[in-house]
């Protein structure tokens, strides 16, 4: 089995920054892309940022100069750098990793974590 767990969601003031962490364990061949998806209430989840193994990455247009992804392959983690943090970032966060194992590619989740920006 694969499993992820999430850190690092928080109530922050608006301006604010948080980093959120997703950490992979498990059986599995390789770690292929992972993300970080968030839900607001009321909204369907939504892709916040990305990053494949060769380091290449891609944001929402919302986040983009204030987020940063990024991933420490040695520790099978992925990260989220979230800076000037707004009101409307609040969402459940949710880690996704495309894993290689028993020769299929295969999505996985995070449980989510709640990130809460105060204005």
């Amino acid at each position: 089995q694969v499993q992820l767990v999430e850190s690092g969601g928080d109530l922050v003031q608006a301006g604010g920054s948080l980093r959120l962490s997703c950490a992979v364990s498990g059986s599995f061949f390789r770690i292929n892309a992972m993300g970080w998806y968030r839900q607001a209430p009321g909204k369907q989840r939504e892709l916040v940022a990305r990053i494949t193994t060769g380091g290449n990455t891609n944001y929402a247009d919302s986040v983009k100069g204030r987020f940063t992804i990024s991933r420490d392959n040695a520790k099978n983690t992925v990260y989220l750098q979230m800076n000037s943090l707004k009101p409307e970032d609040t969402a459940v966060y949710y880690c996704n990793v495309n894993v290689r194992r028993a020769g299929y590619d295969r999505d996985y989740w995070g449980q989510g974590t709640q990130v809460t920006v105060s204005s």
